[in-house]
């Protein structure tokens, strides 16, 4: 590759001049890889749209542009440092805006804006998580405020702590791509709001048994959704190699990327077959949702596992989200979309196996599922107290819920003045 770089440009890699043909094989993957998840922006609009009542079709669409806008600007201004610039085995790193290297003068083995766009297009899906979540009963203004609150300050602070090489990367933490710094993360915010937050009117009875089913308005849409997540998820995992200037990297991409086919193909097939066994038939909402638990639970370690033992980490991942939902139900845990089991729980497992496949340098296998253990349990706490703190604080002040006759007549037209399908639509 080298000598092929040289005979191109009629240069040699030195110190101060980067490797030319791996400098653009790693700025591109990247790049072409962040274009395919902020694909995923559109997943999780398919999704959510499918799985809301037809009132809040609308408002969940809303939600989901304006979030994946927020958490680009957050990320510009202050997101970006703060999870990267000067962490050295701290907490996080500077306050500041984000500036791209100058076009002539690279520094490093790629495109500092490569980078930038290609961590960006991370942080909407934390965020995206929570809008399932909580769908059909939060007011728009709160929502979005801690929307700026987690990409602005949450998110960043917990990546500083693995990505930015804070504390965690030093002790050996493994995660990847991010089951637990990006599905956790999310799983954990939307958690915390649910609780705070309440179901939805009329969800459950007095003795904790759902009173009265709520269907999602279009799930045709909703597959659409999981199918192209599964696709964004591609340059999810395999864009985290960073890296396509040699042999063994573009190598590596090609494994990723079978892995986490193979994860979401057998978290559908065991998710089909619990749900088959727990409710006498299959569910199409559980079957969606084992794809994504298969996915998010392979992410934390998609390269190194064999791919039969891919094909396990996602089977199992299927089963939690079965597993999960019911248990959320005897909470009064409303989660609309089973965010919470698809991305918390098997963000949990997929970040707890990769020590099995994955160590650290001077890591045992045991080590290294303490170390695992030890993140999960700091990234959790943190984020559930920050979050909780920032719910309870919006629920005091402006408020989180609308009132129960504007959650009757639906977010659409209380909060809009608009309906999603106002042509099949009535009542």
């Amino acid at each position: 590759m080298f000598a092929l770089a040289a005979q191109i440009t009629g240069a040699v890699a030195t110190p101060e001049q980067p490797d030319v043909m791996a400098f653009v094989a790693d700025s591109m993957l990247l790049m072409i890889s962040g274009m395919v998840v902020v694909f995923m922006a559109a997943g999780f609009c398919m999704l959510e749209s499918g799985l809301v009542r037809a009132k809040n079709a609308a408002t969940i669409s809303l939600k989901n542009i304006t979030l994946f806008s927020i958490a680009g600007l957050t990320y510009y201004i202050v997101g970006y440092r703060l999870m990267y610039d000067g962490v050295d085995g701290g907490w996080f790193g500077t306050i500041g805006v984000w500036s791209p290297d100058p076009l002539d003068e690279p520094d490093g083995s790629l495109a500092s804006a490569a980078d930038w766009f290609f961590q960006m297009a991370f942080v909407a899906t934390a965020a995206s998580i929570v809008s399932g979540t909580l769908a059909e009963r939060i007011k728009l203004g709160p929502f979005l405020l801690f929307i700026v609150v987690l990409t602005a300050v949450i998110y960043p602070i917990t990546g500083a702590w693995k990505w930015g090489e804070g504390w965690l990367h030093v002790m050996g933490f493994q995660d990847f791509a991010g089951s637990t710094l990006v599905h956790s993360v999310g799983g954990w915010a939307a958690l915390m709001g649910a609780i705070i937050l309440g179901p939805r009117y009329g969800k459950y009875a007095p003795d904790g048994r759902i009173q009265k089913p709520m269907p999602g308005s279009n799930l045709p849409l909703a597959a659409l959704g999981t199918f192209i997540l599964w696709f964004g998820w591609f340059g999810f995992n395999g864009g985290s190699q960073l890296a396509a200037g040699t042999i063994e990297d573009v190598s590596a991409v090609g494994k990723i990327l079978a892995n986490t086919s193979l994860a979401a193909a057998a978290g559908v097939l065991a998710a089909f077959v619990m749900s088959y066994v727990i409710f006498k038939k299959p569910d199409l909402t559980l079957v969606l949702n084992g794809a994504i638990g298969g996915l998010v639970a392979i992410t934390a370690g998609p390269l190194d596992p064999a791919l039969w033992q891919g094909i396990l980490v996602g089977a199992v991942g299927g089963v939690l989200v079965v597993v999960t939902v019911p248990l959320l139900d005897k909470f009064q845990i409303d989660d609309v979309v089973g965010a919470i089991p698809a991305h918390l729980v098997c963000g949990i497992w997929g970040t707890l196996i990769a020590a099995a496949t994955t160590q650290a340098d001077g890591l045992s296998i045991i080590s290294q599922f303490g170390v695992q253990a030890l993140g999960i349990l700091v990234i959790g706490a943190f984020v559930a107290i920050l979050s909780a703190a920032a719910w309870y604080a919006l629920k005091l002040t402006i408020g989180l819920r609308p009132s129960v006759d504007d959650e009757i007549a639906g977010l659409d037209k209380t909060e809009l003045g608009m309906e999603a399908y106002p042509d099949f639509y009535k009542g």
